[in-house]
């Protein structure tokens, strides 16, 4: 068993230096600002805040844990839109607090659809407890000195076009391909890979009440595979939502949740993983999503809302 163990933990933390530089998210269109600077709904001309919490691989001795916060606001009747994202992500040793602004201005481009671009800006804070970990070489210096709030800068880009049936949005949320030092005792760097991001996804009204909303996530790194997601979410009379999940050649899993009222809806999803055979290991991942919609006066009410 502990052979097993070590040959998972040998296989899966170089996938994650790879996959995972850019945290992974079930609810992605629940939250695609994120990843996305420009995706805001600004049909919904109110103050709304999202709040995710996801644990992967629960009971795998650290895997990632990861806790999203994001608040955004239009603005000038609906042509601009400014937010905030707060994200805190822990793989083993290391934890990554990302603080960034976003600023979106959105043009009309016929009289059903529009076109908006994104700019995000902010920083990462990096620590590593790399002197915690339970090694075989204790003299190997890598491991000797931990990393304390290294401060990375980044920018980055989005644009997200729609229209009430479709979207489709583009995005690298970091340009900008920093080094952080792993361990000030050493040479060794970790190079923050630049991402790129496709999300696209249909409003299909199958009749009076059910409303089916299929989308996917593509993720793009270089010298890495092409990884995706699949979901496909029936809405049923805008009371509750249920739907399965698939990531390729990673897992599956189910989404669902509610509107609880007006202004606040709360969703649950879970995901089995099959790849490597690590969900033998594992209670699977689960993740948990809190949107409120600040509804202030009135004619501030939410006007058709669409994906998320």
């Amino acid at each position: 068993m502990k052979k097993l163990v070590y040959i998972l933990t040998a296989t899966i933390v170089p996938l994650l230096s790879i996959a995972q530089q850019e945290a992974m998210f079930t609810h992605y269109m629940f939250n695609m600002m994120e990843s996305n600077s420009a995706a805001y709904d600004m049909n919904r001309n109110v103050l709304s805040i999202t709040g995710i919490n996801r644990s992967q691989w629960v009971g795998y001795e650290g895997a990632p844990v990861t806790q999203s916060l994001t608040i955004y606001s239009p603005l000038f009747n609906q042509k601009l839109g400014v937010g905030l994202t707060l994200l805190n992500d822990k793989i083993g040793p290391t934890n990554t607090t990302n603080i960034y602004g976003d600023i979106a201005y959105r043009l009309k481009v016929s009289k059903k659809s529009t076109l908006s671009f994104g700019l995000k800006g902010g920083i990462s804070l990096v620590q590593g407890s790399f002197n915690d970990l339970d090694i075989n070489d204790n003299i190997d210096p890598t491991f000797q000195q931990n990393v304390s709030n290294e401060v990375i800068p980044n920018v980055g880009f989005g644009l997200f076009y729609s229209t009430p049936k479709y979207f489709i949005g583009m995005s690298s949320p970091r340009l900008l391909e920093s080094y952080s030092r792993e361990n000030t005792a050493s040479d060794n760097n970790t190079k923050d890979v630049r991402h790129y991001f496709l999300v696209a996804g249909v409003n299909w009204q199958l009749n009076s009440t059910l409303l089916f909303k299929p989308t996917t996530f593509v993720r793009a790194v270089v010298n890495a595979p092409v990884e995706f997601d699949l979901s496909a979410l029936f809405e049923f009379n805008e009371n509750f939502w249920v739907g399965p999940m698939f990531r390729y050649g990673d897992s599956f899993g189910f989404l669902a949740g509610l509107y609880i009222n007006q202004r606040l809806k709360a969703g649950y999803s879970y995901d089995y993983h099959f790849a490597l055979k690590t969900g033998t290991y594992n209670g699977g991942s689960h993740e948990i999503v809190l949107k409120y919609d600040f509804v202030f006066k009135d004619k501030d009410k939410i006007r058709s809302p669409r994906y998320f």
